[in-house]
């Protein structure tokens, strides 16, 4: 048994989906020119991997630097556990807001006795974090000799010394190659099942779409719609159909009721369904009908292609 499922099996427990981990009230924060926040309501419930989405400028990093008291917000309020931010708060909060930097010449294993020293936590924890994030076995290897991706793992390593509930990344695949992002992305999703709460910005949608159960999305400060992947991905569900007599394939799909739209491209049905329609259903029913058909594909859900309709929408 690996040491990540035995940190699991221990450590995971039944999130209560009503527990509010963060909240904000019209969370605004100007600058002489820009306003990088304005009027921003969210909230996070315990157990969420929840993804903050938008173009570079958006406000962001902003945020987090306000959720971390690293910035000061020109008005509104937000509160960590229902209760105002504080030194308490602070301590069950585990964050990586930039690149990893350690010393180039020290151990991890140095590196995180270090920061255990900063943060107050147990030594113990040092081997623990660091077989969770597959390091143990180069804890006496100095950083320098580090891939990036091992050096984001040890970064996040110390954001989970003190195992606080709530972790925070920005940007946590940036600059990785594919063999990275996979290692963060499969890394972030075992550290999600144990039940903590994950706070992330990413540029990334298709990483966003495989790790996150929720997301936000910003543009020039302003939230333009919050919600689950997967309802966003459900809402996109797309049947494509085609035969050789596309005029009786036409009639006969606007007659099954779980067919809310149809369009016709380059000479094939494009069908917006409900969830409960199958190809498997479709396909009987045009055979009962006695239609032939020669293309029968679903077009799965992209959070790309929600992002770029969200945006559109609000131009």
């Amino acid at each position: 048994m690996s040491y990540v499922l035995k940190y699991l099996i221990n450590h995971t427990s039944k999130p209560n989906p009503t527990m509010e981990i963060l909240s904000t009230s019209g969370l605004t924060k100007r600058y002489p020119k820009i306003t990088a926040l304005d009027q921003l309501d969210f909230r996070i419930e315990r157990g969420m991997v929840f993804g903050l989405l938008g173009p570079n400028g958006s406000g962001k990093t902003t945020t987090l630097g306000i959720l971390l008291n690293v910035i000061q917000p020109t008005a509104g309020t937000y509160k960590w556990f229902g209760k105002a931010p504080s030194a308490n708060s602070r301590k069950k909060i585990g964050a990586i807001l930039e690149m990893p930097c350690f010393l180039p010449y020290m151990t991890a294993s140095q590196s995180l006795r270090v920061i255990a020293e900063i943060k107050d936590a147990p030594m113990e924890s040092i081997d623990r974090v660091l077989r969770v994030v597959g390091l143990y076995d180069r804890r006496n290897d100095v950083f320098k000799t580090f891939s990036l991706g091992m050096k984001q793992r040890l970064a996040i390593a110390s954001a989970l010394l003190a195992d606080p509930p709530v972790l925070i990344l920005d940007e946590p695949t940036n600059g990785l190659d594919p063999k990275g992002i996979v290692e963060i992305r499969e890394l972030i999703t075992a550290i999600a099942q144990s039940g903590k709460t994950i706070i992330l910005a990413s540029h990334l949608l298709d990483e966003v779409q495989k790790v996150c159960s929720d997301f936000m999305v910003l543009r020039k400060g302003k939230k333009l719609f919050q919600g689950s992947v997967a309802s966003a991905l459900l809402n996109q569900k797309n049947i494509e159909v085609g035969s050789p007599n596309l005029e009786q394939l036409k009639a006969a799909l606007s007659e099954h009721q779980g067919v809310e739209s149809l369009t016709e491209s380059y000479g094939k049905c494009i069908l917006k369904v409900n969830d409960r329609l199958t190809t498997t259903e479709l396909s009987q029913f045009l055979f009962d009908k006695k239609i032939i058909i020669n293309h029968l594909f679903q077009t799965d859900g992209s959070l790309e292609r929600e992002f770029l309709a969200i945006l559109k929408a609000e131009e």
